[in-house]
């Protein structure tokens, strides 16, 4: 764009989002925080409660949030969580590095790194069966 033009307008008819969070519910949110924080590398951000009851915790890594709600049972606790999507973080650590630390924390990659459309990822699944794929843009 030369110097001095005015920036492009914003369609007015298509949504321009700004960011993206994940809401997930799950069958025991200690340990699960305790996974995303521990294993992971999360901070807890905040706590939710109702009637003095912890219902949900957001955590936080980087621009990336993610809330994570306790499961009340409504659907059944054993109901199948997580089937047909994967989550997508991206970084820009060193994957091989992160997906050691991971395993050196006690979690089990679903995938070790490979390079993947000029890409370095790796998978993983929470303790609900929620699938994250972590990449960062380099290949190394």
């Amino acid at each position: 764009m030369p110097s001095g033009s005015p920036p492009p307008a914003v369609p007015t008819d298509v949504l321009v989002a700004r960011s993206l969070e994940a809401s997930l519910t799950v069958r025991d949110l200690s340990a699960s925080v305790a996974w995303y924080r521990d294993v992971v590398g999360f901070a807890v951000a905040r706590e939710y409660r109702r009637d003095e009851r912890l219902i949900a915790i957001a955590l936080n890594a980087g621009g990336v949030e993610i809330l994570l709600v306790q499961d009340d049972g409504a659907k059944g606790l054993d109901r199948a969580k997580g089937e047909g999507f994967s989550l997508q973080v991206s970084t820009a650590q060193d994957i091989d590095e992160l997906a050691a630390r991971i395993k050196v924390r006690g979690g089990v990659l679903e995938t070790e790194p490979i390079a993947v459309a000029g890409k370095r990822a790796f998978r993983l699944r929470d303790p609900d069966g929620f699938r994250f794929t972590i990449s960062s843009p380099r290949e190394s």
